[in-house]
């Protein structure tokens, strides 16, 4: 599976467990760190931890395996490490201190919508 349809999978999965404001940001272009990162909030440690737990779960089943998991314990910023797509799953607090958006802000940008489907944004 390429990055992109991967990382356009995992956009489907958190909008599947209910993820909020679900980004994915195309860095190709900007670095070398990572092709893609899907961006993520949830309401509450519980759901951070259940959206984590469902791309995993379902990724598995497909054979495809992360890399690493960070943050889990805390559930306030959990990262998922698939190594061409990475995962942020952020309660609200930590995602708006972090600020993605303005740090990848020159990037192209898809929001999913209300179907699950991406939106340019730039």
């Amino acid at each position: 599976m390429s990055s992109e349809k991967l990382a356009e999978r995992i956009g489907k999965i958190l909008y599947m467990k209910k993820g909020e404001k679900i980004e994915i940001y195309d860095l190709r272009e900007a670095t070398d760190i990572t092709d893609f990162f899907v961006v993520c909030s949830g309401e509450s440690e519980i759901h951070t931890r259940a959206l984590c737990d469902a791309v995993l779960e379902e990724l598995e089943r497909e054979g495809i395996r992360e890399h690493h998991v960070e943050g889990y314990e805390h559930a306030h910023w959990i990262l998922i490490d698939y190594i061409d797509v990475i995962v942020h799953i952020f309660l609200p607090p930590e995602r708006e201190y972090y600020d993605f958006e303005r740090i990848w802000g020159d990037v192209p940008k898809r929001r999913l919508d209300d179907k699950g489907e991406g939106e340019e944004e730039n």
